[in-house]
């Protein structure tokens, strides 16, 4: 593999643009070792002077190691300068610009030194964050050993005469390690509670305990009418085990979080000294840092186990199992069979023709569309992240997945194939049970098959064993629960996209609408239900419809409040608007009055206007730059059609909304198979939105060099609280 290959391949995918511009330098390298062909060209043709010259040198050219005396020999100069930041600047002169094919190089060596500052800021400034973050977390430690000693002697009488050796080892340690780390890279990282004996007091240790509280950092309804109050969110110290262990572990994960960004840090450094040479050598005491973090992880937070404890710190690196891409193609190949079974076992014993085939369609089908809806948005989530992983944007952290458990494309297509498979055995059992003669008496198990799917994927779901990806189907019930509890909980990347899939599953709810009224109230063993013709579930068809769109509307209201950003205020009122509109097709839908009609079409025309310019020009970036392509400026997708045919889809399936208020019917189709066809329409549209509006996340973070996620610290100290 080329170097420029490896080196783009390991970058840090927000920090991308702070890296050494390689392809850039070499392509004015290349320009220089043309022009300096064309000038040998050229001289070829000119008469030849005289061969009895000065031989200058083979290195005299590029050697920085001249006399600066004599100026007028050198081909180069490099000098620095503090620029207004504070920063040092790289200043490359060249001393005879005025020979031919010079001019190349000063625009190499120009670039280098904007190459060479860019980095050469960056890194530094990311090394002061660092020793910012290492001095808070040192701060943490110290409250976190005054809180064992207070834990574990809760009731001693404490004494200004009384002395305790508190771990004599481990504090001489700890100071030959801090000596050490101040020698080696000039970063001393002072304690803040008096750690600098063999043997501290004990009243001295537990004095830091004066001065801090604990962080609340879950939220909560009642943290968010706090706020609403501005009560404080600190809360005293209490001194047991269970508030130990949890500060332990928020500690755990906030040395795991910085270890890696010591990691992420130290490869760019690593990889940008490849591609500049020896610009990184000055700062390259982050590694130095690295030990010291080791060191204090192992020792203080794994029981000085270091096996265990750099199993914690190293990232978890995810392996592609076989048996998995085994079992997706195994359920694939079932799904596919039992299609062709289906279609097969319809058309053999004419059953679109039998008498039933009506009330079937109007019983059984919503039954089972619920699977269809659910399989085909996790194959279009499953084609996300395939090429989420394809253009390099970081899902993972967009959405804040813990570290090794978010999914890959593979194992969500195992899942929507198996679901995919059991549901479609479930409808081949039904037909086949309900067409035998010999079958009568399991009329009742028949009908009762959809529920039985339904039970199992919900048991699926809440089963709190480690099985079937344990970690993410509660990451999905945690964000469901805060998209159902909107406004009481600060509103999150994941929370609001996945309240955006559920306004594209709205057919999905009514059809587990569907699934209460006909097996709570209808009679289901026979086949047969009054639901359509219940006031009730009338007025729930609307209720069920809103619900998505009202949750996206409360929290864009939150972000409006809190972030004070205008923009979210419009975009609650598009979800309002939505909400109008998908009201009012309901009502016409089940009134059909010419008055309802014009309200459907006006609301439904203003709501896909509005809808439209949103989904392209906000959340997908596009449309800024009129005098240009239209499109953003930067784009991962080489090919810029693909960005005008995904504009161009989503405006027509947008429209689809139209064949209500049309009343387009096919004598063909039922009416049902239509309203799934448009749902399945609208599931797609969701699926290509998921792709763009990543993306444009994605390179949002990339402008602010976000690439890593903000741990919350278990203490307060009181003068931070102050000078905030």
């Amino acid at each position: 593999m080329k170097f420029g290959e490896e080196f783009d391949g390991q970058m840090v995918p927000e920090w991308q643009q702070a890296y050494m511009n390689y392809p850039c330098l070499k392509s004015i390298l290349q320009e220089i070792q043309n022009s300096r062909e064309r000038s040998r060209t050229a001289g070829a043709l000119r008469p030849k002077k005289s061969v009895h010259r000065n031989f200058s040198g083979l290195t005299k050219r590029y050697s920085r190691a001249a006399s600066y005396l004599d100026l007028e020999n050198q081909d180069i100069m490099v000098s620095t300068r503090i620029g207004e930041d504070g920063f040092e600047r790289y200043e490359t002169s060249i001393m005879r610009v005025a020979e031919a094919g010079r001019e190349s190089e000063l625009v190499f060596f120009k670039t280098l030194d904007l190459e060479f500052d860019k980095v050469n800021h960056f890194y530094r400034s990311k090394v002061d964050e660092m020793v910012q973050e290492a001095v808070a977390l040192n701060k943490q430690m110290d409250a976190l050993f005054a809180f064992r000693i207070k834990v574990d002697r809760p009731t001693s009488p404490w004494t200004c005469s009384e002395t305790v050796a508190v771990d004599v080892n481990a504090l001489d340690s700890k100071e030959q390690r801090r000596k050490s780390l101040a020698d080696e890279t000039g970063i001393e990282i002072k304690e803040s509670s008096g750690g600098d004996s063999i043997k501290e007091s004990t009243p001295e240790a537990l004095s830091v305990l004066d001065r801090i509280k604990l962080n609340k950092t879950q939220e909560t309804p009642l943290s968010t009418i706090r706020n609403i109050l501005k009560l404080s969110h600190q809360e005293e110290l209490k001194f047991t085990r269970e508030n130990l262990k949890k500060i332990e572990e928020r500690l755990k994960k906030a040395f795991i979080e910085f270890y890696r960004k010591l990691r992420h840090l130290k490869n760019y450094s690593f990889l940008n000294t490849l591609a500049i040479s020896k610009i990184m050598k000055k700062y390259d005491k982050i590694n130095k840092l690295m030990v010291r973090v080791e060191s204090i992880f192992v020792e203080h937070l794994a029981s000085s186990n270091r096996s265990k404890g750099m199993n914690l710190l190293r990232p978890i690196v995810k392996k592609e199992r076989h048996r998995i891409t085994f079992s997706t193609g195994f359920f694939v190949g079932c799904s596919v069979s039992l299609v062709i079974a289906l279609v097969l076992f319809i058309h053999a014993r004419n059953i679109m023709g039998t008498a039933g085939q009506k009330l079937y369609m109007e019983t059984m089908f919503p039954l089972y569309s619920l699977f269809g809806f659910i399989v085909l948005h996790m194959i279009m989530y499953a084609s996300n992240i395939y090429f989420w992983k394809k253009y390099r944007v970081n899902y993972a952290f967009i959405f804040g997945f813990k570290e090794g458990t978010e999914l890959g494309y593979r194992p969500v297509l195992l899942l929507s194939f198996g679901l995919g498979t059991l549901a479609l055995a479930a409808v081949l059992i039904n037909l086949d049970m309900e067409m035998d003669p010999n079958t009568n008496d399991y009329k009742t198990i028949t009908e009762l098959l959809p529920l039985f799917v339904v039970a199992i994927v919900m048991a699926i779901s809440v089963c709190p064993f480690n099985i079937f990806y344990r970690s993410s189907r509660f990451f999905f019930l945690a964000v469901i629960f805060r998209c159902i509890a909107a406004p009481l909980y600060k509103v999150s990347l994941p929370d609001f996209f996945l309240a955006d899939q559920l306004t594209s599953q709205v057919q999905a709810l009514r059809s587990l609408q569907f699934y209460v009224c006909y097996y709570g109230w209808g009679d289901f063993r026979l086949r047969r239900n009054t639901c359509r013709s219940s006031d009730v579930y009338n007025t729930f068809n609307f209720i069920v419809a809103v619900i998505p769109y009202w949750s996206r509307f409360l929290q864009c209201v939150r972000r409006l409040i809190e972030e004070k950003d205008i923009s979210q205020g419009f975009n609650a009122l598009k979800y309002l608007l939505t909400i109008v509109a998908v009201c009012l097709r309901t009502a016409y839908s089940l009134n059909r009055g010419n008055n309802w009609r014009l309200a459907a079409w006006v609301f439904s025309a203003l709501a896909t206007f509005y809808g439209t310019y949103w989904d392209i020009v906000h959340d997908w970036g596009f449309l800024h730059n009129p005098s240009k392509t239209w499109l953003r400026e930067k784009l991962l997708v080489p090919n810029k059609a693909v960005y005008y045919v995904a504009m161009v889809v989503n405006v027509v399936l947008r429209l689809a909304w139209l064949q209500t208020v049309l009343d387009f019917n096919s004598s063909f189709l039922h009416r049902e198979t239509m309203i799934a066809l448009l749902a399945f329409l609208e599931i797609i549209r969701r699926g290509i939105w998921n792709f763009f509006r990543l993306e444009n996340e994605h390179l949002n973070n990339v402008g602010k060099f976000r690439a890593f996620t903000s741990v919350p610290l278990p203490f307060n100290y009181g003068e931070e609280e102050e000078s905030r």
